[in-house]
């Protein structure tokens, strides 16, 4: 392995300078549902995200998506489901001592210039391992809005009562706390599972609402519900990112003539979710295929599905999902000396349609396997980015930051500006741009490399050296949906 990063190494260095985008997606999920929280204290979780964080935010990530909702309970103080098992051990048991999981990681993304998108999974009641649910949960107090398969308990995507109850669930989490997204995963109908039915026959017999085959009705019910939970968002906060990161494999083929060269499970023939669907009508605002195999994959080529996706992106920014020990592991069929990680970072740059990554799993990327983290942080992601626009969000860009100056403080010399005034939503400036130029550098916007930082506060530390270095700062705004104000100048001694 010590050779192989080696070889990746030299790969990297003998390559000219990656251009990078000053505009990019750059997510990483953080799970909970792997129980690696289980049995840790409230402190030791707090350093564990915190370092985790703290590595990620070096390796250029700037979103977060934090598994919140695993199985109809809460990492947040909810008053609708129960706490999670995944936060405390016991389902329904207050963490000890207190502490909103949420509303910490939101502030500490926040400290971090970073989004936090809330991540929720909708129709998963109860996983295989769960032995013991709280009175106040949702199988326990309404069993006849779920069914029971291959060991789990599914929120019945067929009746509209838990659609609606899904909704409620979320829009009490926006309602409430300042997240940047809301984003759900590839469970919408359980994952086949041999010698298993979906008990559901009865209901799509009394209320087949106009359909005749069984697979288009389960099809319907999420597209509902795909329907209901974006409307549910936009009305409450117009400006909340809506995401969705369906399995990798939309259709086969053999099964449909615009489906990928694969052969694997479909999310359309399998788990009844039209993804294509709910992007060209607008319903999600972005989405995260999850490409988890290698290039070269006989049944689900990497390289035939990023094309396809890029073919199929609509008018909807894609981003894509990263298996990072799998892209580690498998070495690169035209550079065998290599991993995978180089080969696929090149077909994110040649299909246009890819606006960003996502990365699986945060743990993965901070433990650095194949150098993967620090290749990030040296090469593909080495300066800030911005989120991708989102013009069917909002297209208007803010007003400028306001007095702009050098401060001194017994912390030494900072930047501090003011937040410019916005009357609507869409006006107002959640974040800023740092930008640094030299003495006869010509101010450039549109070059990241002169980004120093993205953050939320109204306040940027100096590198003050002797007092005699001319330099140029120029601050922008940042909306909510992430466009951009014109600059705002400075010219300082450092």
């Amino acid at each position: 392995m010590k050779k192989v990063v080696f070889l990746f190494l030299l790969c990297l260095a003998s390559l000219s300078l990656f251009s990078q985008n000053k505009r990019e997606f750059r997510g990483a999920w953080i799970q909970c549902v792997n129980g690696q929280f289980i049995g840790m204290s409230t402190s030791e979780m707090q350093r564990t995200l915190a370092s985790q964080l703290d590595s990620l935010k070096r390796d250029g990530v700037n979103a977060i998506f934090f598994q919140v909702r695993p199985e109809c309970d809460a990492l947040y103080n909810s008053k609708i489901e129960p706490w999670s098992k995944f936060l405390t051990g016991r389902q329904g048991q207050a963490p000890s001592p207190y502490w909103d999981p949420l509303q910490w990681m939101i502030e500490q993304c926040h400290q971090r210039g970073m989004e936090l998108h809330a991540w929720i999974n909708p129709f998963r009641a109860k996983i295989k391992t769960t032995n013991e649910l709280s009175n106040n949960h949702i199988v326990i107090k309404r069993p006849d809005l779920v069914f029971s398969y291959d060991g789990q308990f599914i929120l019945n995507p067929g009746l509209p009562e838990v659609r609606t109850y899904i909704c409620k669930v979320v829009d009490d989490i926006i309602s409430r706390y300042d997240v940047d997204g809301i984003h759900i995963d590839d469970y919408f109908y359980p994952y086949p599972a041999a010698g298993q039915t979906i008990p559901d026959q009865d209901l799509f017999r009394s209320n087949p609402h106009g359909f005749t085959n069984i697979g288009d009705w389960r099809r319907d019910n999420v597209n509902l519900f795909i329907k209901q939970l974006s409307a549910t968002i936009h009305q409450r906060k117009p400006w909340l990112k809506f995401g969705v990161s369906p399995f990798g494999i939309y259709r086969n083929q053999k099964t449909s003539a615009n489906g990928s060269a694969t052969n694997g499970l479909q999310d359309y023939d399998d788990l009844y979710a039209d993804v294509l669907l709910w992007i060209n009508n607008g319903w999600v605002d972005y989405s995260v295929p999850q490409l988890y195999w290698a290039i070269g994959n006989p049944v689900a080529d990497y390289s035939t599905l990023i094309k396809w996706w890029n073919r199929n992106a609509g008018n909807r920014p894609l981003y894509i999902g990263e298996n990072v020990l799998g892209t580690v592991q498998a070495a690169d069929p035209q550079n065998p000396a290599s991993h995978q990680m180089p080969a696929k970072f090149r077909l994110h740059a040649q299909n246009q349609n890819v606006k960003g990554t996502v990365l699986w799993y945060a743990k993965a990327v901070v433990d650095n396997p194949g150098n993967y983290g620090h290749a990030l942080r040296d090469y593909y992601w080495k300066y800030p980015a911005l989120p991708p626009s989102m013009p069917f969000l909002d297209d208007k860009a803010p007003k400028h930051p306001k007095k702009v100056k050098m401060t001194w403080t017994d912390k030494g010399p900072f930047l501090t500006w003011k937040t410019p005034k916005g009357k609507k939503w869409g006006d107002v400036v959640t974040r800023y741009v740092i930008y640094r130029f030299e003495k006869g550098e010509k101010v450039d916007l549109t070059d990241p490399s002169k980004i120093k930082a993205i953050t939320y506060a109204t306040t940027y530390p100096l590198p003050y050296v002797d007092g005699k270095s001319k330099v140029t700062y120029v601050v922008t705004g940042l909306d909510r949906v992430g466009n951009e104000s014109k600059g705002a100048k400075k010219k300082i001694k450092l």
